[in-house]
């Protein structure tokens, strides 16, 4: 009899510096793309929010159909998501009147919500088990909420909170900073250091979107919106070209033969 240790792998890629290099030009071409047709075409925030959640619902039907790790398809559905979450910010904060504070909150208690429905469906939120369908639908419904709540984080800080963008993004690097600090010299859960950095790179996304395609009246560069989206997505192609990334793994079943 000899037992074995399986190795189950992840439909999502491991958690390394270039998933955060990455992760961050994605949410920085999410604010730029959403900003270019919801502003640029001028299509406005509800068409823009239902383009986009087109996309990002056909992408994560794609994601959860593939049977393994596949960098392009993945980072096409977070960048998806990241855009949807930029035009379905702004929709909720300027149409429907409810603010940047009122919208921070609304999704914050649905990302919450979403997170506790997930630890309580598999007693973990680890991505490094995202390898079931039901996990992943969890996992996509974190992602999406998160990029939304970043995007609306970011320009509450900027707008409300009178830091502006260049502030914004200052603030919001620091808080990566310390929860990096956290990480290297302490033993707090990894999964709730993962969350909060993710949560936190979107905005940070968010104010260098900004800092890049408003107006300089507005403390932004004033550059074509079209031309940065183009920019920063051939960035992150070249990075999934060049940067080695694979599935993260974890534990399976232990099988006996």
């Amino acid at each position: 009899m000899n037992t074995a240790a399986q190795a189950t792998l992840s439909k999502v890629p491991e958690v390394t510096l270039v998933f955060w290099i990455i992760k961050i030009a994605a949410t920085t071409l999410g604010e730029t793309g959403g900003d270019s047709v919801t502003m640029t075409l001028n299509w406005g925030y509800l068409i823009g929010t239902t383009i986009f959640v087109s996309v990002l619902t056909a992408l994560v039907v794609w994601q959860i159909a593939a049977n393994k790790f596949h960098p392009f398809l993945y980072w096409a559905t977070i960048v998806a998501s990241t855009t949807f979450g930029t035009t379905m910010a702004d929709f909720a904060d300027r149409s429907l009147g409810i603010g940047y504070t009122g919208g921070s909150m609304l999704l914050f208690v649905c990302l919450t919500a979403v997170l506790g429905l997930w630890y309580r469906s598999q007693g973990t939120i680890s991505v490094n088990t995202v390898t079931t369908p039901k996990v992943e639908a969890f996992y996509w419904a974190a992602i999406t909420f998160s990029q939304t709540l970043g995007t609306a984080l970011g320009d509450w800080l900027a707008d409300t909170g009178g830091l502006g963008y260049e502030g914004g993004a200052l603030v919001f690097g620091a808080g990566l900073a310390v929860i990096a600090a956290i990480y290297y010299w302490t033993n707090v859960s990894r999964v709730a250091l993962f969350w909060a950095a993710f949560i936190l790179t979107r905005p940070l996304g968010a104010t260098l979107g900004d800092l890049l395609d408003k107006p300089v009246s507005h403390g932004g560069l004033d550059l074509s919106r079209p031309l940065a989206s183009a920019v920063i997505a051939a960035f992150i192609v070249g990075c999934i070209l060049v940067l080695p990334q694979r599935a993260g793994r974890h534990p399976g079943k232990i099988q006996t033969a």
